[in-house]
């Protein structure tokens, strides 16, 4: 039992970390940022992305954002432990 729970953790890590890829990719393209699978990306990917907003480096204006990055490290390293632990 233990051992489905971990597997679908696994999957649900995986499939947010590619949230937040096609979530960045996408906003490079203004145009489909109005878009409902945008809207459920950024649902999704909103609770994972704003503890981490705080990594920019430069102006409001030109700010680089790390927040995907940084994300998606931490949500590697708990796949990483889940998978050592229960694998």
């Amino acid at each position: 039992m233990i051992s489905l729970i971990a597997q679908v953790a696994d999957k649900v890590i995986t499939i947010l970390i590619f949230a937040i890829v096609i979530r960045t990719i996408l906003s490079y393209f203004p145009k489909y940022q109005s878009h409902k699978f945008s809207a459920v990306l950024t649902d999704v990917t909103d609770p994972l992305l704003k503890p981490f907003k705080r990594f920019q480096i430069g102006s409001a204006a030109g700010a680089i954002d790390f927040s995907p990055i940084v994300a998606i490290i931490v949500l590697n390293l708990i796949q990483s432990v889940i998978v050592s632990q229960f694998f």
